[in-house]
């Protein structure tokens, strides 16, 4: 989990995304580490000869952009000691020789003081961007971090020869301090959380900066590369230790050359079902009708602006402004708790049961919907039950449905009243902020949130809240695999595939849409269900791509209703959030007829047709 904090100024910061760390205990090979490291770091730095090439060609048109290709480029060039080793500085008298977790790395000799002059050269030719000091300070920086740097990015081996492999060749290179001072200049971790600037930029690069200049934390103008077969018991050298046993563990399986675990199967082709699945008349094919008695919502109590996303760039990010990522997701902030999950599920549950009237002891059943849920055993349903004073349910359960939650929670729980025939409690709840990590696609787009419905018998006679519902699931591969997490090929982070969800998304809207007009209006009239729908409340999952689709599907943009831009993709709470705002704002003033479809990670999908009376609505 790699959380957020709040700093003293009341920002959100997100350190993983200027301290790089990395999961080895994923990693089986030097291949698997190495495609990581191609897509954090050196894909998207320039390399020295390219800024300089760059600056010649006066492509930089601000002051800004030439910083943050100096960055990027200090980043990768640290790639593998930053993500991998520490560096301690150590007499060459103290300096273990016979060791396998001690390493001393090899240099060739780089001269960059032709590239460093015609960077500052170019510079200065260059006009602010947005603040002449910091901007200068941060150069400052950067520039003398680059000057002083043992070799160029693309020379540096990930595996570092132990102290016995380096000294096989006496003439190897590697760092000599001719100084040592251990109190010498650096920044504290508080320096970097704590600094803030009006421009959310410079305050994510001013950050970056502080990072790399600790990489470096000596008198770098009293440095030089020597023969490790010409050093003095007195001389200082810096050793490289691994961060931590992942780290060695994976150092030693890399050099041991032990075999790796069976790939597995290739998936096979995808065959569609032999006839569709039909929708679920719930009138026509149930007994007893569902009747919607509460439902309530809690949001993350933080919000994570487009700009505070900005101040929070991370090495591995492509630049983007508040306004593009606001262009491409229909988003301007999203909401973030500093609760556990478990701990806004119970609130939002709490609620409901007390906006219902009933007691624990009335509850048939308890399902909880959510995606990011880590605790197992317990499963949170039951914990849920427990805590709320539930002796017994006929089925306390977690559903597993991502995006997709409130439909299939819905389905699952109008099927379990057929058989209890007292009310279900169905609990949504996501929280993605600590499990997003340092993929920026996946940090623009998700919330934290929770929400709670009660589902009870309605009166004999009584026409049901829920009218119709359908659940779908799988498809090809692509889309299957279109939203993972954990992942381990992106730091078992959250990783979104944006063409692929697109893709699932477009046929399983298309398909909700034949299906809705299909079925015959249910009050008699001209006409489809279709028809008979009076506001569509989407899953919040990226309010351009919807609307789009939905367009294309046939869906005129003004059915749609969105509550994204305030609150993120908070993926199986998205829609009873959406639907309790709808009615917060008096969109949904009076009972309506409700479309509600969801669709995303595993493939999966469905919708719900139901009846929102506001009265219900904390």
């Amino acid at each position: 989990m790699k959380p957020f904090m709040v700093n003293r100024y009341g920002r959100i910061v997100f350190p993983f995304n200027f301290f790089p760390e990395l999961d080895f205990s994923v990693f089986e090979t030097l291949e698997q580490f190495s495609a990581v490291i191609r897509r954090d770091f050196e894909d998207k730095a320039p390399t020295e000869t390219d800024i300089v090439a760059r600056v010649e060609a006066q492509e930089y048109r601000g002051r800004y952009n030439l910083l943050r290709d100096l960055a990027l480029n200090m980043f990768w060039v640290n790639r593998y000691a930053m993500t991998m080793y520490e560096k301690r500085a150590i007499r060459w008298r103290d300096v273990p020789r016979q060791r396998d977790d001690v390493f001393l790395p090899v240099f060739t000799r780089w001269e960059g003081a032709d590239l460093s002059a015609a960077i500052v050269l170019g510079y200065r030719a260059l006009k602010p961007t947005w603040d002449e000091g910091t901007e200068d300070k941060i150069f400052r920086i950067l520039l003398d971090v680059f000057r002083h740097k043992p070799g160029a990015g693309a020379e540096l081996p990930a595996i570092k020869p132990t102290v016995a492999e380096i000294l096989a060749n006496p003439a190897n290179l590697t760092y000599h301090l001719l100084a040592w001072d251990p109190d010498y200049p650096g920044y504290g971790h508080a320096d970097i959380i704590e600094y803030t600037h009006d421009v959310p930029e410079l305050e994510a690069l001013m950050r970056q900066a502080m990072v790399l200049h600790n990489q470096y934390r000596w008198d770098r103008d009293k440095t030089r590369l020597t023969e490790v077969g010409k050093l003095q018991d007195d001389d200082f050298v810096v050793v490289f230790h691994p961060r931590n046993d992942d780290v060695l563990q994976f150092i030693r399986r890399v050099k041991d050359g032990r075999r790796v675990r069976p790939r597995k199967p290739a998936p096979a082709e995808a065959r569609r079902p032999l006839t569709p699945y039909l929708p679920v008349e719930v009138r026509k094919r149930l007994t007893v009708m569902p009747r919607l008695e509460a439902l309530t919502v809690y949001r993350g109590e933080r919000a994570c602006t487009n700009d505070d996303l900005i101040r929070n760039a991370a090495w591995c990010w492509s630049p983007m402004t508040a306004d593009e990522i606001f262009i491409k997701t229909g988003i301007q902030q999203r909401v973030y708790t500093e609760l556990d999950l478990d701990h806004i599920a119970f609130l939002a549950t709490r609620r409901a049961l007390e906006k219902s009237g009933r007691r624990p002891e009335e509850i048939g059943a308890l399902l909880f919907c959510s995606c990011t849920t880590t605790r197992i055993i317990p499963s949170l349903a039951t914990w849920l039950s427990g805590v709320l004073g539930i002796f017994q349910t006929h089925a306390s359960c977690d559903i597993i449905a991502a995006c997709a939650g409130m439909p299939y929670g819905v389905s699952e729980a109008v099927r379990l009243l057929q058989e209890v025939e007292r009310p279900v409690l169905v609990v949504f709840g996501e929280k993605f902020s600590d499990k997003i990590g340092t993929v920026r696609t996946s940090r623009m787009i998700f919330g934290d949130g929770a929400a709670a419905m009660v589902i009870g018998p309605a009166p004999k006679d009584a026409a049901p809240d829920i009218e119709v519902y359908q659940t779908y699931a799988s498809g090809p591969m692509a889309e299957v695999d279109s939203i993972i997490w954990p992942n381990p090929d992106f730091d078992n982070n959250i990783t979104v595939y944006g063409p692929e969800v697109e893709n699932l998304v477009k046929r399983y809207l298309t398909q909700m849409i034949g299906e809705l007009t299909s079925l015959p209006h249910p009050e008699g009239a001209p006409g489809t269900l279709m028809d008979a729908i009076e506001l569509i409340v989407p899953h919040q999952a990226n309010k351009m791509m919807v609307t789009k689709l939905a367009q294309a599907a046939g869906v005129a943009p003004e059915r749609l209703y969105f509550n994204i831009e305030r609150v993120g993709n908070t993926s199986a709470a998205s829609i009873p959030i959406a639907i309790h705002d709808a009615v917060r704002e008096g969109v949904i003033p009076r009972p309506m007829r409700v479309f509600a479809p969801g669709f995303g990670a595993g493939a999966v999908g469905g919708y719900v047709v139901l009846r929102v009376d506001p009265a219900v609505v904390a």
